[in-house]
């Protein structure tokens, strides 16, 4: 099965997959992604702008993965914005415009993951985890946050999300990139919502 995971991380999202799908992650963070490869060696890692790779190759997989940028999203910027701490953005519709691309021509299997939002979202997502999906098959809605993890140590982060990130040296914040991590359970249950493989297992193990 040719999986596409868009906006990769350093692949939490990907990490308890099974082994016969055959990835390719795209991340335009050099360092983000050789962290990724050096987790998942036999992916395809390609350095370039996620959403310009989806409009021109998401014919070619049978499941696709995108976490798009949230920043401009959370419902935690908001205060910041209304009190004038933080100048106020627009949104990035970057989003809307990937899962309206794979609502109406993707004819594989989808997933499109983000925080969330300060707003009503302009198409109704579903709830799990403390995080919005927009995909095109059920999953439950759960709104209990399993793992709230902003004030953790970088330690801590480490070892709930399964990567160990001491020996690298990198210009980017690690736990930003912790905390940006998609929960591999997380990551595993939608998997196996998506393919009805083992869902009622999974779930009794939430």
């Amino acid at each position: 099965m040719k999986v596409l995971n868009l906006y990769a991380g350093i692949g939490g999202n990907r990490k308890l997959w099974p082994d016969y799908c055959k990835v390719t992650a795209i991340e335009n963070n050099p360092e983000i992604a050789a962290i990724y490869q050096d987790f998942f060696p036999d992916d395809e890692v390609i350095i370039t702008d996620a959403h310009e790779y989806l409009l021109e190759h998401y014919q070619e997989y049978d499941f696709i993965w995108s976490s798009p940028p949230c920043p401009t999203h959370s419902r935690a910027k908001m205060p910041f914005m209304v009190y004038g701490t933080q100048d106020v953005e627009y949104p990035d519709m970057n989003l809307y415009q990937e899962i309206i691309l794979l609502k109406k021509f993707f004819k594989g299997i989808w997933v499109v993951e983000n925080v969330i939002s300060y707003y009503e979202p302009l198409i109704k997502p579903f709830w799990y985890n403390g995080h919005y999906y927009w995909c095109n098959f059920i999953l439950p809605n759960i709104k209990k946050n399993f793992n709230r993890n902003h004030d953790s140590s970088i330690e801590e982060l480490q070892k709930a999300k399964g990567f160990d990130l001491k020996d690298y040296k990198i210009s980017i914040d690690k736990k930003k990139i912790l905390r940006n991590c998609v929960e591999p359970k997380a990551g595993l249950h939608i998997f196996n919502c998506a393919f009805k493989e083992k869902q009622l297992e999974v779930d009794r193990e939430w």
